[in-house]
């Protein structure tokens, strides 16, 4: 690049920079050093449809849920085995005729309203998530096994929780750390409140938290802007604004790095990852996730996928090698059950080594030698691993077609291909899960049991075996004998689920030199009050 193109390009960017700070309503002189202040990280993500925390089930509105709200407990970094408090300075779980008593203390915390964060504003988070049937409700009512009976306040700053014995308290502190644990505003939920809708429809696209950003505001399909709160107990020195600018494919990811445009690219291809770990002027991060990459067959009663052994035959006809050494580049590791590697309960096994001569022996078997047409619902931009998720979506297919299943690519945005697929209207999708809290449950219960309404209910597979599996493995105390349990869950789930896992991902991330004290941890979560910039 010619020293004249250099400069054009630091103009450009820089005129972009302030025609940006200057739309969310900076003046003139704040404008020119907001861009020190501010973190733009670019990436994919079009899964956005609420920013409400209790009703918010993707991935990306978990990662801005946890900048704006707080939760009780939480796990810390990459600490993802330790409880560290947060909303509450302290608990107790003490036993009780009925089950157990779990008892939160709150430490002084403020919204970003001004107002106090009471344990009034704590039950009414969690009732509302009970009463609305969100899609992350299943966790309070089917995990916790709780309803807005089981929830007091003593004073302003105690929250008793009372868990039956059908609940493992543990887990209920684990799945507490996650955005459906997240404590809203009662007060200003309810000045926004719509014919019952406890503030949702307001909360889709506001926030009432106190977490230590605020939402400033969240153009669809272009960014999402965040504030520091000042309010907040979770302090940022450096970094005073986040926007989250919306760049579903890797080349524009890069070309706006390399530029100084953005600080942080969410969705580097294999190919560009491994170039940017050889640049000074950039830092790439092989980050470890907990999540599955995986086929879901919807199996409900008509569906192609309706009979076992077509679902075996898939998982038998899947080159996992191939998809993992070729198009990851080895951003990814292979597994195939339903608890990934490095939670307690994961199943190392290889049920299905690739063999399409069985496959179609199976095909055959359950009526299907000729094979048939189904459409095949996949995302836009980049998939698990930087990924392109074209390239992705052709390498299914051409494994498919080697044993007659004709699978009709349908790419979609994410917020539209998720909306379809809790639906039930996806006949073959190709998604993530990730766990909602680092416990094997945050797999067993929603790819098992289908009357948690997540994903065995998404794929129209209900096994009664499975839910009672699922069910009596998340309340067991003794640690070998639910290890033991899990085995027989993975097991069951390898051989007749509705799930041919892909690959677990590694995360590819890349940042500018000069960012310091970005981590994001295998559970996805990323505390932006961490970081700062030179």
């Amino acid at each position: 690049m010619s020293q004249q193109t250099a400069s054009a390009q630091k103009i450009h960017t820089f005129s972009r920079g302030l025609a940006l700070a200057l739309s969310l309503g900076l003046s003139l002189a704040s404008a020119q050093n907001a861009r020190q202040s501010t973190l733009v990280i670019g990436g994919d993500f079009s899964d956005l449809i609420t920013l409400d925390p209790g009703v918010s089930y993707e991935f990306s509105g978990s990662l801005v849920a946890g900048n704006l709200y707080d939760t009780l407990v939480i796990y810390e970094g990459n600490d993802l085995k330790t409880l560290k408090p947060r909303l509450a300075s302290s608990w107790k779980v003490t036993p009780t005729p009925t089950g157990s008593r779990i008892t939160f203390k709150l430490r002084d915390a403020t919204f970003s309203t001004g107002r106090p964060v009471t344990a009034a504003d704590v039950i009414y988070s969690l009732t509302r998530v009970i009463a609305l049937k969100t899609p992350s409700s299943f966790l309070l009512t089917d995990v916790a096994n709780i309803t807005a009976k089981s929830l007091s306040a003593p004073d302003a700053k105690t929250v008793v929780m009372d868990i039956p014995k059908t609940a493992n308290p543990n887990i209920v502190l684990a799945l507490l750390t996650f955005n459906v644990g997240g404590v809203v505003d009662a007060a200003e939920a309810k000045a926004h409140e719509v014919k019952g809708d406890f503030g949702t429809a307001w909360l889709k696209d506001h926030s009432a938290g106190s977490g230590p950003f605020m939402l400033n505001r969240w153009d669809r399909s272009a960014q999402v802007a965040l504030d520091v709160n000042p309010n907040a107990f979770r302090k940022s020195p450096n970094i005073k604004r986040v926007i989250l600018r919306y760049m579903t494919e890797s080349s524009v990811q890069q070309s706006s790095l390399n530029s100084g445009e953005i600080d942080v690219a969410w969705n580097y291809t294999p190919d560009a990852f491994k170039a940017a770990q050889n640049n000074p002027k950039l830092k790439a991060l092989k980050t470890d996730t907990f999540m599955l990459s995986y086929l879901g067959m919807n199996s409900a009663k008509g569906m192609p996928f309706e009979d076992a052994r077509v679902r075996e035959a898939v998982r038998y006809a899947i080159d996992q090698d191939g998809m993992i050494d070729s198009l990851l580049q080895g951003l990814g590791r292979k597994t195939q059950t339903i608890i990934p590697i490095g939670l307690t309960g994961s199943d190392p096994k290889i049920y299905y080594p690739n063999n399409v001569a069985k496959a179609k022996e199976l095909m055959k078997a359950a009526g299907k030698a000729d094979g048939f047409s189904v459409d095949f619902l996949v995302s836009t931009g980049s998939c698990s691993g930087g990924v392109p998720c074209q390239d992705l979506a052709a390498k299914i297919q051409a494994d498919l077609a080697k044993i007659g299943i004709k699978a009709n690519i349908k790419q979609m945005v994410n917020s539209e291909l998720y909306t379809t697929y809790r639906a039930q209207k996806a006949p073959l999708i190709q998604a993530d899960w990730s766990p909602d809290y680092p416990d094997a449950d945050g797999n067993g219960t929603p790819l098992s049991d289908y009357a948690a309404k997540s994903l065995a209910w998404r794929n129209g597979w209900d096994n009664a075996a499975a839910s009672k599996l699922a069910q009596t493995a998340a309340i067991e105390t003794n640690a070998p004998k639910r290890l033991a349990e899990y085995g027989q869950l993975t097991a069951l789930l390898a051989k007749d689920g509705p799930f041919a896992i892909l690959y677990q991902p590694y995360k590819p991330v890349v940042l500018q030199a000069g960012i310091s004290g970005f981590n994001r941890n295998a559970n996805g979560d990323v505390q932006f009050e961490k970081i700062s910039k030179k």
